[in-house]
């Protein structure tokens, strides 16, 4: 027996599309009933690669009694977070408002009939549980309330409302010079961990945004404090756990310390800003592995996440009904993965990539380098581990395609070309297949189900992260077009949410405003202050202007806290030391620009003289008849 979700695109929508709850879509047909009836709203977030939103689908949505009662006494709503992240971001703000914590996924909340929420909370199990509120326990609570039309929950829920308005944030601004750089490195080096480096003990993220800051000071003043918080950090990371040694990419965090124990879903979004980190670390420090990990994780994504030039959006943690099933090993086929390689040893070399009789994951293994170097026999042994992988159940794949993350992966590919040409016909394939997908009519869009048209309008972040990946591949192909594109979606994210230097996530049903700090990935304004310095150097000055007045608004938070607002704190940094801009003639060859110039931010605009200038945003300080003549002066 099927719901209302069986006719939705979204993977996880259809993920839950035969659970006996009576589920509907995110719309104003569940809204009409919930006040018809007068019935309690249950609004369920997730999305499909989500181990703990898999634990409680089985463990409550798919309970008959539990279901039943939902049926009879509320009207329920599946969220897809990925499709529709305006309508997420709304009650993770909720969330905190009433538990004075960040949310987390899966997230469940309770509206009354007006859909004002009341309750919120995450995982909740079927039974009381660790001195969690049983689920059927707390629906048996809520129902009879909303019923009797209970004065304290309502006027409750009418006070929530008033708190979730967007607040004028003070207007007193911080003045930021280069001392913000400063304060950024004090409070990076407070919190890195030494022993396996990363900023935090367990759990462990990359923290993509600090390791590129940290690389953009290295530039501006090489101190090897910094230089060896960086190397070590993705050293660690790619010795495995974390990073799939055998297919390759990045999961999406650490459950420990030492980067062991992933969570094992793998996200586009990870995995593309990874694999352009790894890519610059490589030109920064001149570290091979660095370079074959980016290279890994473009071949992964390309051969494990691509349709019709598109990334799907995840891939789960589980396979099976197991978490990390597909990934891990017994100590046996290992033993018998080195012996078929033909090599010696097999127990002792055994150890070196972590396996043992007893295991590291719950009696498995995970491949891990244990002396963080790699092996020179570790090819064949990849090789015979994969081929034991090829007859499991591989995990579950979204194949939703979403603008910001194709977005994300495509300037990976760009910049990785710079190093290696193979990926620039793949990048510019994917970027030039977004384009015709997600742009319809002059309008921007933000996901699709892989072979379907897009039903979801873009977000500001889609704006932005497509925006920066397409300057990169105007400056790759001297294609002027794409610098046109990048320029028309800055003014039409200016036009939508862009308010005197504050800046909305989503405009329309949820009036949402963006963050500055940096979560998953980078903030959504600190991807638009990039993009409008880059046209502030390539197109008109205008744009700089739009970026300090961002940057001014923003100050108070991003003076006091730099740490939380990495990428946002580069862009401020850029401000104010400017790009270094690289004027060149039609058709030449930048690439010992990018390879050698020793300045951190570097925009490339091509002219029909026939010589070459180095320029900031305000004069031209250099002029020579080729690159290497300029470099002296960068």
């Amino acid at each position: 027996m099927s719901n209302r979700l069986i006719h939705e695109d979204s993977p996880y929508l259809q993920q839950h599309a035969h659970n006996p709850v009576d589920w509907y879509p995110w719309g104003d047909e569940a809204f009409e009933r919930a006040k018809n009836e007068h019935k309690a709203i249950f609004i369920s977030i997730g999305y499909s690669s989500c181990h703990w939103c898999h634990v409680m689908e089985h463990e409550v949505f798919e309970d008959e009694s539990i279901a039943a009662y939902l049926n009879a006494h509320f009207i329920c709503v599946k969220v897809d977070r990925e499709e529709r992240p305006d309508i997420d971001k709304h009650y993770q703000e909720v969330h905190a408002l009433l538990n004075r914590r960040a949310g987390g996924w899966p997230t469940s909340i309770f509206c009354t009939p007006g859909l004002k929420p009341f309750y919120a909370a995450t995982y909740i199990p079927p039974q009381p549980r660790h001195n969690l509120i049983g689920f059927m326990q707390l629906i048996e609570i809520i129902a009879p309330k909303i019923a009797q039309r209970d004065t304290e929950l309502f006027k409750n829920a009418d006070e929530i409302q008033t708190y979730l308005r967007p607040k004028e944030r003070p207007t007193q601004a911080a003045h930021l010079t280069v001392a913000l750089g400063e304060t950024l490195l004090k409070q990076v080096k407070n919190n890195f961990e030494p022993t396996y480096g990363g900023f935090s003990v367990a759990p462990k993220f990359p923290q993509v945004s600090t390791l590129n800051a940290l690389m953009s000071l290295y530039q501006l003043s090489p101190d090897d404090a910094i230089a060896s918080m960086v190397t070590h950090t993705l050293t660690q990371m790619a010795s495995g756990g974390i990073y799939d040694l055998i297919d390759g990419g990045f999961c999406r965090y650490s459950v420990d310390t030492q980067w062991l124990v992933p969570h094992f879903e793998k996200m586009t979004y990870d995995n593309g800003l990874l694999c352009a980190l790894y890519a610059r670390a490589y030109r920064l420090f001149g570290v091979e592995r660095f370079l074959h990990v980016s290279r890994e994780i473009a071949d992964f994504m390309q051969g494990f996440m691509m349709q019709d030039q598109l990334f799907y959006s995840a891939s789960d943690a589980d396979s099976e009904g197991h978490e990390g099933k597909y990934f891990v090993y017994s100590y046996e086929e290992v033993l018998g993965a080195i012996e078929a390689a033909g090599l010696d040893e097999p127990r002792k070399k055994a150890m070196r990539l972590g396996a043992s009789p007893q295991g590291n994951f719950e009696g498995a293994n995970i491949i891990r380098f244990m002396d963080a170097e790699t092996p020179d026999w570790f090819e064949a042994v990849r090789v015979a581990l994969q081929k034991l992988r090829t007859p499991r159940v591989y995990p579950f794949i979204d194949r939703k395609v979403q603008t910001s993350w194709n977005a994300m992966m495509i300037k990976a590919l760009l910049q990785l070309s710079r190093i290696d040409e193979r990926y620039a016909d793949q990048a510019l394939s994917s970027l030039e297949a977004l384009l015709s997908l997600m742009l319809i009519d002059e309008q921007l869009m933000h996901s699709a189900l892989c072979g379907k048209a897009p039903k979801i309008e873009a977000f500001l972040e889609d704006y932005a992260y497509l925006g920066v990946a397409l300057i990169e591949a105007y400056e790759l192909t001297c294609n002027e077009s794409y610098l046109v594109r990048a320029q028309w979606l800055a003014n039409k994210a200016l036009e939508f949410y862009y308010d005197a230097g504050r800046w909305y996530f989503s405009r329309g049903e949820f009036t949402t405003e963006a963050e500055i700090s940096d979560s998953s990935y980078p903030s959504s304004v600190a991807l638009i202050v990039d993009l409008l310095l880059s046209l502030g150097s390539l197109v008109d000055e205008k744009y700089r202007t739009f970026a300090f007045k961002t940057l001014e608004y923003y100050s108070a938070d991003l003076a006091k806290r730099p740490l939380y607002y990495p990428y946002l704190c580069e862009q401020a940094l850029r401000y104010i030391h400017e790009d270094h801009i690289l004027k060149a003639p039609f058709g030449a060859d930048v690439s010992a620009y990018y390879r050698d110039a020793a300045h951190p931010w570097l925009r490339v605009h091509y002219h029909e003289q026939s010589d070459f200038m180095l320029c900031n945003n305000h004069s031209c300080f250099a002029k020579a008849d080729d690159i290497a003549s300029l470099l002296s002066y960068n």
